[in-house]
Parts: structure tokens; C-alpha cells; sequence
């Protein structure tokens, strides 16, 4: 939540501090009540402050940086590279009358004001995962831990962030141990399972969902984190009318040699050296209309991305929401696992 980060400038010194340690990030942002941005207070802020005047009485007004750092959100791609430039952990990103829009940290998180955008949320949770063995062996892929939680809760607190907390599972590998782990849980969610008979590749099992949607919906594979606004997602899809929007990561890619470009004779005609390409690639994140499970045969095994290309080909409009890569954390891989862990700090 945003508000574990912000204090108003009339908050007394002692209160911002125990804010500060609560929300274990070393700062809060100081923010009028309409959420207009005015300062930011560190931890090290309050530390010189004390042993300057030899007191802690005050309050945020009087210890707040107003020169801090801040991006407008057009230009908000950049909040990465500007931390690292700076050596600093987070950035607030604004809109032009500075409204705090939301928080960017240095390890990609970003952190929203709460909304309530109340639309089902289906998570794809059927698969082996065979990549992630041997701890798939062991464990199905929607229960492996990330830090004290399940890579699912993670998805699903995020998606709650966003007042989304109508969950669907559709199940197939060790579906009697996820269930349980849900159903015996302390934390008790308002979380439905569809479950395949068979294998049904990444689109199938969504048919299960017919005549059960009538609404748009999320759907999520269940080895993703997309740390991005859902409620803009969401806006962009219903406006561009698609009958799916995905979910797409900008990613840059060095080749680490110099390439050669030759003619028809073989003879070179260009170099370049460490060429960079730029590409969008699918995250797994879905905006759904209900229509789209018209488009997928029942009880066949077919993948999403072929449903996608056959609505490609009848003319129906697929969307495409494009986001900085820093945003898509993807544990479908061993590598990319631990690369999740450490980038939530776990």
C-alpha cells in the first residue's frame, strides 16, 4: 500500500520515524491531503535532526528535503537508470501538478494508492513445471516460496492491491495439494478451482471459464509478478475495444560480439559491434473479454498464443500494453527464480 509511505507535514517527528521503521525502506514522502508531493524524509533526516537540536519534537514539515528527486510520469521509463545515477532507492513518480501518482524503488517494486477495480482474477495453474525442477518433483509450480509466501499470494496480494479479489484456479498437476493448501490456510480468500481433465496447453483450460464470465476478467500464468498500475491496464484495454489485450515487456538485448553484414558475393559490407536490438515479448499477463473462450475449441489442448494468432487472422482486435521490462519478474526458470527472490528482497 502507498499510505505505509507518505505522512502529512503536520505529522510529529517521533510518528514519521515510526512510520519510517514500519515500512523498512528508510523513507516516507511528505504529501498534502490532496496528495500534492512536497518533500521526502529519510531516516538519516531525522537521525541529523536530533543531534542537531538535541530534541525530537517537531514535526515532518520542519526535517522534509523539498529538492527532492521526482519523475513526471511521461518519463517514468527512466526511473531505473535515474536511481542508479543518483545512488538512491526509490523515486516518486507524479503528474504535471505534482500529484503523487505512485512510488518506483530500485529494485523494480512500485507501489500504488489502493483502488477498487472489483474484476475476476484467473490464475493458470495447471502445468508440471518442468523447468523448475527438481522442485517441481516436490512442490507444484503455484506453491513454490518466495521468501514467506507462495509465488500465488504474491499474484494474488498484488491483484488485491487493486480491489481485484475474486480469484479462479484452473488446475491440473498435484491439483489435491494446491487445494488443500488453499482451502486449510490461515488466510482465507474468496478463491474458486476449475479443474482439467487432462492437459489442455496454456488456452485450453480457459474454456472451463464458458458460460461462468460474463464479465472481463485478468488472467495470469502462475510463475509471473508484474509490478505495474492494473487500473491503467485495464483503461487502455477498454478503450482500445480489444477482445484480449496482453501484457508485453520491452526488452533490450546486446549481442556480446561484433556482427557482420555481407552482400550476395559474400564480401562484408557493414560492421557493428555489440549491436542492441529492442523487442516486445509476452509476459503473461491478459486482459479478457468473455468472447475470446468463443475462440477456443472445448477439450483440445492448444496453447494461447495460437488462440491469439487465430483472432489475429479473423480481423478481431488484439491489444497490446506495452511496459519497461524492470516491471515483469518471471520465476519460469531456475535462474530467473532466485533473480525473484532477490529482487523482492527475499
Amino acid at each position: 500500500m502507498l499510505d505505509q509511505f507518505l505522512v502529512l507535514p503536520e505529522m510529529t517527528i517521533m510518528d514519521t520515524l515510526t512510520k519510517i521503521d514500519k515500512n523498512t525502506k528508510g523513507i516516507v514522502y511528505v504529501v498534502d491531503s490532496d496528495r500534492i508531493l512536497l518533500g521526502a524524509i529519510t531516516d538519516g533526516d531525522i537521525r541529523r535532526y536530533i543531534l542537531k537540536n538535541q530534541s525530537i519534537k517537531g514535526d515532518a514539515r520542519d526535517i522534509m528535503n523539498s529538492s527532492l528527486m521526482y519523475l513526471e510520469k511521461g518519463h517514468a521509463s527512466r526511473a531505473v537508470s535515474v536511481m542508479r545515477e543518483n545512488k538512491i532507492t526509490s523515486i516518486p513518480i507524479v503528474d504535471g501538478e505534482k500529484h503523487l501518482l505512485y512510488i518506483e524503488f530500485a529494485n523494480g517494486t512500485k507501489r500504488y494508492e489502493r483502488e477498487d477495480l472489483s474484476i475476476p482474477v484467473v490464475i493458470m495453474a495447471g502445468g508440471k513445471g518442468t523447468r523448475l525442477r527438481p522442485y517441481t518433483d516436490i512442490l507444484p509450480k503455484p506453491l513454490i516460496p518466495i521468501g514467506d509466501q507462495t509465488i500465488t499470494e504474491h499474484i494474488m496480494n498484488h491483484f488485491e492491491r487493486f480491489g481485484c479479489s475474486d480469484f479462479t484456479m484452473i488446475l491440473n498437476y498435484k491439483k489435491e495439494f494446491i487445494k488443500a493448501y488453499f482451502m486449510e490456510g490461515e488466510r482465507k480468500r474468496n478463491l474458486s478451482f476449475l479443474e482439467e481433465k487432462e492437459f489442455l496447453g496454456t488456452a485450453g483450460g480457459l474454456r472451463l471459464l464458458k458460460g461462468k464470465m460474463d464479465s472481463v476478467f485478468f488472467m495470469s500464468n502462475c510463475d509471473i509478478l508484474i509490478e505495474e498500475n492494473y487500473s491503467e491496464i485495464l483503461d487502455y484495454h477498454k478503450k482500445q475495444g480489444s477482445i484480449i489485450t496482453l501484457v508485453c515487456a520491452l526488452k533490450r538485448q546486446v549481442i556480446p560480439y561484433g556482427t557482420i553484414t555481407t552482400n550476395k558475393e559474400g564480401a562484408a559490407v557493414g560492421l557493428t559491434e555489440r549491436p542492441e536490438f529492442e523487442f516486445l515479448t509476452n509476459t503473461g499477463l491478459y486482459v479478457i473479454e468473455p468472447e475470446f473462450l468463443d475462440e477456443i475449441p472445448e477439450n483440445t489442448f492448444i496453447h494461447i498464443t495460437d488462440v491469439i494468432q487465430n483472432c489475429i487472422d479473423k480481423n478481431k482486435k488484439v491489444g497490446v500494453y506495452p511496459i519497461n521490462e524492470d516491471a515483469w519478474m518471471d520465476m519460469g526458470q531456475l535462474e530467473e527464480l532466485e533473480k525473484m527472490r532477490s529482487r523482492m528482497g527475499l
